[in-house]
């Protein structure tokens, strides 16, 4: 397959003149209304046109007109507040649709789209056939859209806005824009004004000038501008989405909507992937499977793993609990007639020694468990605790994801085996306030209510100081005694005694932090 990232660049730009109305279109279902449509908006308290349709512009309600003048050509028309946000979502989700012929797909101002299709028109028979199969497939949903494809972006963009469409043949792009008006350079009125007073109405008389005093008198972004609309320079687009470090994809010439088609599909996808993954060497850590429908609908599901991954099996299970776990389940509607699965993060992966009992590595079999609960509940209820630099017990760990580790990560202290443990198994956040009393100021106590109840102390060990973290400029906490203390039942209790008594405060206060049992 041709790299998505070679040389020489194509590009295809679409360009929506009539997206408002379109989407109100749209939006009535297909109720027949035969009125020409116009959209207003507040401009200096006047209600004036911002957008029309092509019935509308043929009767010449132009944008700008007042409501009022409007009405007085055409009575009989139909008004729509603008929505710009409403107009935005659309053309999001028309690029979400176009992700299904490139995955370079960016938005382009604020009614156009353009596709970096750099290796992949030999997928829809060339570019003329591809150009071909977006455009109708874009009016079959209803969309009015106009198509050009050329060598950089600006020079597509300026054939498809200026222009019926077409192709531009590499090479060719001067020839193609130099006829155009100078407002395909996307300029402001003030600078088209400034070039017409100019006597610079054309790409063409711009592009005969000098260069150097053309950038002194208008600016250098209009050179940049110029150069890359010639096609001398090209100017990358911005992807709507992060792209795939790998992917693959099935076609259908006929649409598919089966439980069983689709995890063969999935299944047989994962495959492949797990065959490019492996020569490279890589293993995934993110993967994310979309489901293009054929009325232009995409579902995108993604699952992740605590390690590289690329057993074709597990990844498998791992998008079937997904799926056997949405809320919202994935609706073929009418079938999808695409199915994409992709790597979206990478990692090195080695090869690891199997067990001669054929049995799994227990770490594998705990990653492996962590990963299916991530993909059944979602990462975000699946934790594990990660150890902080703090002496603050309750600082010294983080609950993270567990598919989602510290990038520098510290190791647990760690103690004698057999020994029973220092610090006890249940903390309480935030500490609890308990009455005590102690024989002496700095001595344990040997009583202590708790929560209503009197509890007895007839074992302490301690004190453990810690003390306060002088190297942060507004330390939250005083100097702590910790004591290990077991009451007349036998239950064990973790205490301390925040203050040193007369140098912190006047009274130092008790809590209790934790239970050992």
């Amino acid at each position: 397959m041709t790299s998505l990232f070679s040389g020489h660049r194509r590009y295809l730009a679409l360009w929506f003149p009539f997206l408002p109305t379109d989407r109100l279109r749209r939006q009535a279902g297909g109720k027949p209304d035969d009125r020409p449509l116009v959209i207003t908006a507040k401009v200096k308290s006047a209600l004036r046109i911002a957008h029309a349709d092509r019935k509308a512009l043929s009767l010449g309600l132009t944008r700008g007109l007042t409501l009022a003048d409007a009405r007085a050509r055409v009575p009989d028309i139909a008004i729509a507040e603008e929505d710009p946000e409403a107009d935005a979502l659309l053309l999001r989700r028309i690029a979400s649709w176009c992700d299904r012929f490139t995955p370079l797909v960016g938005l382009d101002g604020d009614s156009g789209i353009m596709l970096d299709i750099t290796g992949c028109v030999h997928l829809f028979g060339g570019e003329a056939a591809m150009r071909a199969e977006v455009t109708a497939r874009l009016g079959f949903l209803g969309l009015a859209v106009q198509s050009a494809i050329a060598g950089t972006p600006d020079a597509a963009r300026a054939v498809a806005s200026f222009t019926s469409g077409g192709i531009v043949a590499p090479g060719e792009e001067p020839a193609a824009v130099r006829p155009l008006p100078v407002t395909a350079l996307r300029l402001d009125a003030t600078e088209v004004l400034t070039l017409a007073r100019a006597g610079l109405k054309t790409i063409a008389d711009l592009a005969d000038r000098p260069r150097a005093p053309l950038a002194a008198r208008f600016g250098a972004d209009l050179l940049d501008r110029l150069t890359r609309a010639l096609g001398e320079v090209d100017h990358p687009i911005s992807p709507n989405r992060p792209v795939p470090e790998l992917m693959v994809e099935q076609r259908f010439a006929e649409p598919i909507g089966r439980a069983e088609d689709v995890s063969a599909t999935l299944a047989g996808l994962a495959q492949e992937l797990s065959r490019r993954l492996e020569r490279q060497g890589l293993g995934g850590r993110s993967f994310e499977a979309s489901f293009f429908r054929a009325d232009g609908a995409v579902r995108r599901i993604r699952v992740a793993s605590g390690r590289p991954l690329r057993d074709p099996p597990v990844l498998n299970r791992l998008f079937a609990e997904k799926l056997d776990a949405l809320a919202d389940p994935v609706d073929p509607g009418f079938g999808f007639d695409m199915i994409r699965l992709a790597a979206l993060a990478t990692e090195p992966m080695q090869a690891l020694q199997a067990r001669f009992d054929g049995k799994e590595r227990e770490d594998e079999a705990v990653a492996e468990l962590v990963d299916r609960l991530s993909a059944r509940f979602g990462a975000e209820r699946v934790m594990q605790f990660v150890a902080e630099d703090s002496h603050i017990p309750e600082r010294s760990f983080q609950a993270l994801p567990a598919l989602a580790p510290s990038k520098d990560p510290k190791s647990w202290p760690d103690r004698p085996s057999g020994e029973p443990p220092v610090y006890p198994i249940r903390l309480f956040e935030p500490p609890q306030p308990i009455e005590a009393m102690a024989e002496v100021p700095d001595g344990p106590p040997i009583r202590f209510l708790w929560r209503r109840v009197v509890h007895d102390v007839v074992a302490a060990e301690g004190p453990d100081r810690i003390a306060p973290e002088w190297w942060q400029r507004q330390p939250q906490t005083n100097t702590r005694d910790y004591f290990r203390v077991e009451d007349r039942e036998g239950h064990r209790f973790w205490l301390f005694r925040e203050g040193l008594y007369e140098r912190e405060v006047e009274h130092p206060r008790w809590y209790l932090h934790g239970l050992f049992a």
